[in-house]
C-alpha cells in the first residue's frame, strides 16, 4: 500500500465587450477598471474569516488587467499548485485544438481508438460512446471510473473499457475523471504526444505557461483528469482566454466556436438553484449561477470567467467547502463592477495593497522552548508500523535552527522548522521527486510538540502533535484537506537505545 506520507508530499451588467490584451495581463488599479478596492479587501477578510487559512492565492482580471493579486506565505507566485480536477479544463482544450485541426472528431466511438484494448464482445453501451460523451461526462457508466481502472494489467485504457456501460451513453451526467484520461490517452494514441507536449506549442508557448508538469500513468499517458500543475497567474491565463472567445494578442489560438461549445451547457446536473454544482456541465468546464462559468478543481482550485463582466478570477486553496468560496465571490466581488470606471480611492486602495503585501497563514501558536527540548532534541525515536511510512522520527528543537528529520522507504529527510515563522524545505515525493514543503511549530504544552507542514505546492497541510512521555511518543496527525479521512491513524514511537 503507498503510504499517506509520501502521497502528500508527493463569481449583471453590461459592458463592453472583453478586451484583446496588448501585453500579458498588464496592471491597473481596480477603480480604473471599474470594481472597488474595498470590495475586494472585503472578499479577502471575509475569506480568512469564514474559512480561516483555506485561501492560498487570488489574482482578479478585470478587462484583461491584473487589479488584485496576492499569496498566502509560503504559497507565493513563482511556485505552481495542484490543480486537480481543474486539469480537466487544459484537456478540453487540448481536443478543442486537436478537432480544429482535424485529427480527431466528438462522433468518433472511444473503442475506434484502442482495438488491441477493447473486450472481445463489447456491448451496444460500449460501442455507441463517443468523444463527446467523454467530454461533457455522459459516458453512460453508474459511478466514476477513475478509482476502478488503475492498476489493471492492461493499462488504465483497458480498465476502462472492461468496465460495465449501465446506461445508454449522453442519457445520465456521472462526474468520471476516469473519462478525461480516455480524453488524454485517445490524443496521445493520435499524435503520439503527451497532453503536455501537444498543448506546448499551442497553448503553453503562446500563453507563456512556463515549466507545465503533469502526473501520468505507468504508460507515460498524462492523467488528463486530474495532476496538473501551474502557477496561479496560468490558470488567470486560460480563463483570459476563453473570455476572449479564443484568441491571444491578436492571435486565434483556439477556435471561437470551441469556446462557445466547451463553456455551455451541454447536460443537465440538476435543479437546485442555489446550487453551482446544479447549473448544467460542458466539455470539463462548469455552469454556474448568474450567467457564469468555471473549471475547478478539488479543494477549491478555481478558474471563474464572468463574461458580462470581463472578468475572471482565479484562486487556489484548501477547503472542504468550495461552494461557501465561490459565494463569497458572488456575495463580494459580482455585485462591485461597474460598468464604468470609479474614482480613486487612494485610502481603500493603499488598505487593499497592505492587506495584499502581507497575507500568510497562520503559524503554530505555543512557546518556542520548553525544560522537555533539551531531554528530547536530537534524539532518534523508531515508529511502530504506521500507514504514513514513518519508521522513525527525530526533532532537533533545543538550538537556534530547528528542524524535523523523518526516516522513510525514501531515506532520511530533514524539513526546518520556524517559529512564529514558515521556513522552506523539500522532500522527496515518488514520481515526483523533490517536492516544496514550508513548517512551523512549537510547544503547546510542557510535553507536546505541534509541527504544521504545508506542501505548498499543493493544497494539502499535515498537522503533527507530538507528545512525548518519557522514552516514547504518541503522534497524532491530520491533514487540513485529504481524500479520505483526514484525521490518521495515531502513531507510536519508541527512543532508539543507543
Amino acid at each position: 500500500m503507498k503510504k499517506l506520507f509520501i502521497i502528500l508530499l508527493i463569481f449583471s451588467c453590461n459592458v463592453k465587450e472583453p478586451v484583446q490584451q496588448t501585453e500579458i495581463l498588464g496592471k491597473s488599479t481596480p477603480e480604473a477598471e471599474g470594481i472597488s478596492s474595498s470590495a475586494i479587501l472585503d472578499f479577502i477578510e471575509a475569506a480568512e474569516k469564514e474559512q480561516p487559512d483555506a485561501l492560498h492565492s487570488v489574482m482578479i482580471l478585470r478587462h484583461g488587467k491584473i487589479v488584485a493579486e496576492g499569496w498566502w506565505n509560503p504559497y507565493n507566485p513563482e511556485s505552481p499548485h495542484l490543480l486537480y480536477s481543474l486539469s480537466k479544463s487544459f484537456t478540453s482544450t487540448a481536443i478543442g485544438l486537436a478537432v480544429s485541426e482535424g485529427l480527431i472528431s466528438l462522433n468518433d466511438p472511444v473503442i475506434s481508438f484502442f482495438p488491441g484494448k477493447a473486450p472481445e464482445n463489447p456491448n451496444e453501451n460500449l460501442k455507441s460512446m463517443r468523444i463527446r460523451d467523454l467530454l461533457r461526462m455522459t459516458t453512460g457508466h453508474a459511478t466514476d471510473s477513475y478509482g476502478r481502472i488503475k492498476g489493471h494489467p492492461g493499462g488504465w485504457a483497458a480498465g476502462f473499457l472492461s468496465l460495465p456501460v449501465e446506461h445508454k451513453p449522453g442519457s445520465i451526467f456521472i462526474y468520471n475523471t476516469g473519462a478525461t484520461y480516455m480524453l488524454s490517452a485517445i490524443l496521445q494514441k493520435v499524435t503520439g504526444q503527451t497532453l503536455t507536449d501537444f498543448l506546448q506549442p499551442r497553448l503553453f508557448d503562446p500563453l507563456e505557461i512556463e515549466k507545465p508538469f503533469w502526473q501520468s500513468d505507468p504508460e507515460g499517458i498524462n492523467v488528463g483528469g486530474t495532476g496538473l500543475y501551474v502557477t496561479t497567474r496560468d490558470i488567470a491565463k486560460l480563463g483570459q482566454l476563453y473570455l476572449q472567445k479564443g484568441k491571444w494578442k491578436g492571435e486565434q489560438i483556439l477556435t471561437e466556436d470551441w469556446v462557445h461549445a466547451a463553456t455551455s451547457l451541454q447536460t443537465s446536473n440538476g435543479s437546485n438553484p442555489e446550487s453551482d454544482w446544479d447549473q448544467g456541465y460542458g466539455y470539463q468546464f462548469w455552469r454556474c449561477r448568474h450567467n457564469l462559468y468555471r473549471g475547478d478543481g478539488a479543494f477549491g482550485q478555481y478558474c471563474i470567467v464572468m463574461p458580462q463582466q470581463d472578468a475572471v478570477v482565479a484562486i487556489t486553496s484548501g477547503t472542504n467547502d468550495m461552494q461557501g468560496i465561490m459565494n463569497l465571490v458572488w456575495d463580494h466581488l459580482l455585485p462591485a463592477m461597474d460598468s464604468q470606471s470609479l474614482a480613486q480611492d487612494d485610502e481603500s486602495f493603499n488598505a487593499l495593497n497592505n492587506k495584499l503585501e502581507s497575507l500568510a497563514l497562520s503559524t503554530v501558536q505555543g512557546k518556542e522552548t520548553v525544560e522537555m527540548a533539551k531531554m528530547i532534541s536530537g534524539k532518534k525515536y523508531m515508529m511502530e508500523e504506521n500507514v504514513q511510512g514513518i519508521e522513525a522520527f527525530s526533532l532537533n528543537i533545543d538550538q537556534k535552527d530547528k528542524s524535523i528529520t523523518f526516516w522513510t522507504e525514501e531515506g532520511e529527510q530533514s524539513i526546518p522548522v520556524g517559529y512564529n515563522s514558515m521556513l522552506k524545505g523539500e522532500m522527496i515525493m515518488t514520481g515526483l521527486g523533490k517536492v516544496a514543503a514550508a513548517s512551523s511549530g512549537a510547544w503547546t504544552s510542557s510535553d507536546t510538540y505541534k509541527i504544521t507542514m504545508y506542501n505548498y505546492e499543493s493544497p494539502h497541510a499535515v498537522t503533527y502533535d507530538i507528545k512525548f512521555d518519557q522514552n516514547k511518543i504518541v503522534m497524532d496527525s491530520k491533514f487540513n484537506v485529504f481524500l479520505g479521512n483526514p484525521k490518521q491513524p495515531q502513531m507510536i514511537g519508541t527512543q532508539e537505545k543507543l
